[in-house]
């Protein structure tokens, strides 16, 4: 049986970021239109975490029992190292997409309840990203997936609960977050790239192959930053945002580097707290940008 810290681990706390960073930037957009709601806040906060939890059990879960796992290089994963039951590792994932859905329907009756049509789609999305007869995470589409749930969905949703409005600076928001998470996606698939070819696991990594994908990890950063500094139209306290370039340069560094394996690691935790301070820096600068009109 898997200890409580195995479960922590299993629940790949260094992705957390990706879940924190779209309601933090989805907040900072809707201050911006005077229409920040502190606890649909935290209910859209709870929904990100659940659903991010839950996907990460969801694959430890699908990637576990088709073998792809075994001879992984990363995380601890718990079917993979058979600590815990495949069983047990599914119901932890539904447990957690149930909490993201009761909250979610919570934020949708104070809202509109066409919302209810993102919150199916994005637990459709968490499920068959490995789950499934056909996974579309095993055929090169993770990082559409990532970009389209964890960028434009989790930010321009978190915005409109609080809001009940849209405007250009999200959506500006939500194609950073979306593309930093998707750089975090692109990361890990390159690591994994020698186990999944031979698994059959067919990433966009897979796809592209090394070189590529590691170009393409260092435009997704530069994009986010690029969309940073053209938001200083709105209010220029949106280069607070560029607290996170250091470390974004650090992880790109890496990247560039032709590093492989283990080494790639620190990537992921420098690319998470990328985009966490990141979206520190934006949500913070269009919270600003509203006081000081």
């Amino acid at each position: 049986m898997a200890t409580p810290a195995q479960w922590i681990e299993g629940a790949r706390p260094r992705t957390l970021p990706a879940a924190i960073s779209p309601v933090l930037v989805g907040t900072g957009a809707a201050a911006y239109l005077d229409g920040f709601v502190w606890w649909k806040a935290l209910l859209a906060l709870g929904v990100a975490l659940a659903l991010q939890i839950g996907v990460n059990y969801a694959n430890d879960y699908s990637d576990g029992i088709r073998g792809t796992d075994e001879n992984r290089v990363g995380p601890l994963r718990l079917v993979g190292s058979k600590v815990a039951t495949p069983r047990a590792v599914k119901t932890a994932a539904f447990t957690c997409f149930g909490i993201g859905a009761l909250l979610g329907i919570v934020l949708c009756a104070t809202t509109t309840w066409w919302l209810l049509v993102a919150g199916a789609a994005s637990l459709l999305g968490a499920w068959f990203y490995t789950g499934g007869k056909r996974p579309y995470g095993y055929r090169a589409l993770g990082e559409v997936s990532v970009f389209l749930f964890f960028g434009l969905v989790a930010v321009l949703g978190t915005t409109y609960v609080q809001a009940e409005a849209l405007s250009w600076t999200a959506v500006a928001g939500a194609v950073s977050i979306g593309a930093i998470a998707c750089a975090l996606l692109v990361a890990n698939n390159l690591r994994d790239i020698p186990t999944d070819s031979v698994t059959g696991k067919r990433t966009l990594a897979v796809v592209l192959g090394a070189a590529l994908s590691r170009r393409f990890y260092a435009a997704l950063i530069a994009l986010a930053f690029v969309l940073a500094a053209v938001s200083v139209i709105a209010t220029p306290w949106t280069l607070l945002a560029f607290i996170a370039l250091p470390l974004a340069v650090k992880s790109t560094r890496i990247i560039l580097s032709d590093a492989v394996g283990p080494a790639l690691i620190p990537v992921l935790k420098f690319t998470g707290l990328t985009e966490l301070l990141y979206a520190i820096g934006l949500g913070v600068g269009l919270a600003l940008g509203a006081v000081s009109a």
